[in-house]
């Protein structure tokens, strides 16, 4: 096994896209969800929901929002760096995604109670838009690049999207 040290970024936002839609097995549909802060409170085991979406892929800038936020929490974190397993036999077999090895930030993060009433990933809605549309633009860029079905995970700082992981979608 190997120990992959990544720079943690600061986000303001993080998502998961599934260029399949999981739920249906739509492979012309993109899921994807979208938390405050980083992504562990939306892979990890944190109360509440994600904002979700979807967008066919034929249409990149027609999402069609499915659910609001309603995690009480989001984690921050100033410039950091993450201590993680670059093992796929972390995985699960047939789970992308569940590992079986925590993933360890050098700095702990700040937890901090979230206040909706004035995002304006829900009170924009050209913002939210845009962020949307550019969450399925990525998504499928990536999946017709690995030509396969993406499990995608990424962050939002200051407007700009970073993409942390790729693996095949399960």
């Amino acid at each position: 096994m190997a120990v992959l040290v990544q720079e943690i970024i600061s986000a303001d936002y993080a998502f998961v896209i599934h260029t399949t839609n999981p739920s249906t097995g739509d492979s012309s549909q993109i899921y994807a969800e979208v938390v405050k802060g980083l992504g562990e409170t939306l892979v990890g085991a944190y109360p509440g929901r994600a904002l979700s979406f979807i967008c066919q892929k034929n249409d990149l800038n027609s999402p069609k929002l499915l659910g609001y936020p309603s995690k009480p929490i989001g984690l921050f974190i100033r410039r950091s760096i993450i201590f993680r397993s670059d093992s796929n036999g972390e995985d699960l077999e047939g789970y992308a995604g569940a590992g079986l090895y925590d993933s360890v930030p050098m700095d702990e993060e700040e937890k901090v109670v979230l206040d909706y009433t004035n995002d304006p990933l829900i009170i924009d809605p050209n913002f939210r838009n845009s962020i949307l549309c550019s969450i399925a633009k990525v998504g499928n860029e990536i999946e017709q690049l690995y030509c396969s079905p993406q499990d995608i995970e990424g962050v939002i700082k200051a407007g700009k999207i970073f993409v942390v992981q790729t693996r095949p979608q399960m």
